[in-house]
């Protein structure tokens, strides 16, 4: 017996809707709103800090809330590349990290999920080191 093939998503359609989430996320720490990175954040997220796994929503709000005191964003982020998987269930973000002073720093590689509400909430995060031969 076979499953019945599910529909599949319009892939184009999703990675604009993933890339605008992205875009979103970025923004919410160049406007210092902790409360609209909250809003991105998957209850069983894990982000890399460093050597560090931080594990569920409240251990990364935790950790990240000191990046979102005082004025001026100490880093900023933007997706150059999104990629959904073929069900449509799961896509990958990545993109270049800069500091302040628009330095670039680091990578960062995201996870995101598509809940069932239609959502896309990032469920993996890791900053790798800048590469100085890609922009």
């Amino acid at each position: 017996m076979h499953a019945a093939a599910l529909p599949q998503p319009a892939s184009d359609a999703l990675q604009s809707e993933v890339w605008a989430t992205e875009v979103a996320f970025a923004r919410s720490m160049a406007e210092r709103d902790f409360a609209a990175f909250a809003r991105h954040l998957s209850e069983h997220a894990v982000f890399w800090s460093g050597r560090q796994v931080l594990r569920g929503k409240a251990a990364v709000l935790e950790q990240w809330k000191r990046y979102y005191e005082g004025p001026q964003a100490p880093f900023s982020w933007q997706p150059d590349e999104v990629v959904v998987l073929g069900d449509g269930l799961l896509a990958s973000s990545t993109g270049p990290v800069r500091d302040a002073a628009g330095k670039l720093v680091a990578r960062f590689r995201s996870v995101w999920r598509r809940e069932t509400d239609g959502r896309w909430l990032i469920v993996l995060d890791r900053g790798e080191a800048a590469d100085p031969s890609r922009p």
